[in-house]
């Protein structure tokens, strides 16, 4: 069954997950998701040209749409955890659902769940009994350990590796390539640097860099 989405955020990850959607369709022979646009309060210049280029229109800012009442799916495209909780409340306050979508060739381990508005890039690893909170993002080639909760609106970046049986707070994003150790605990709001490797829990709203991270 195909149903109508519609994506917020016309930077980057809008576009890796514009190819998400394409891998998923070409995979069923058939449109199953029907992308009607793009919403974005304040696009560049180069996002609109790089969007326009394959053929997908920018639907101006967030509120206008919203105020029609549309009846349409959401995806939020938007790298900053906070802003993705913030633009969450205000799509769900007007009644709609988010989507989950994930690329054909991730790995979704046994018994792993997957909240709604995720996304997996191609190449992401979901290990067993993973849990995914609401709007996570595992870019391309992040890998999650057995085990492993990650809360609401969680970014793994790309290259990231989350050992087994770790625990992520709210919010928090993991830069690229960074590793965070098995059996650890990341508090809510916290960034881990990219390359970092973080080897004893870190308190939430923590930023920690290095190797080993501090």
């Amino acid at each position: 069954m195909t149903f109508k989405l519609v994506i917020v955020g016309a930077g980057g990850f809008c576009r890796e997950t514009l190819d998400v959607i394409a891998a998923i369709n070409e995979l069923a022979g058939e449109p199953s998701i029907d992308v009607i646009g793009v919403l974005d309060d304040a696009p560049s210049a180069q996002a609109l040209e790089r969007l326009a280029a394959r053929g997908v229109s920018c639907l101006g800012a967030i509120e206008p749409w919203l105020s029609q009442k549309p009846q349409a799916h959401y995806l939020i495209c938007v790298g900053n955890p906070q802003r993705r909780a913030a633009i969450d409340q205000r799509f769900r306050a007007a009644g709609l659902e988010a989507a989950t979508v994930v690329h054909p060739h991730a790995t979704i381990g046994s018994m792993a769940t997957i909240g709604p508005g995720t996304v997996v890039c191609s190449g992401g690893e979901i290990s067993t009994n993973v849990t995914l909170g609401r709007h996570a993002h595992v870019n391309p080639n992040a890998t999650i350990g057995h085990d492993t909760i990650l809360a609401d609106y969680v970014s793994i970046n790309p290259g990231a590796i989350v050992s087994g049986d770790v625990s992520i707070g709210t919010e928090t994003l993991v830069g690229a390539g960074a590793v965070i150790l098995q059996g650890l605990a990341v508090g809510a709001r916290c960034i881990v640097g990219a390359s970092a490797c973080v080897t004893r829990d870190v308190e939430e709203n923590r930023t920690v860099m290095g190797v080993p991270a501090r």
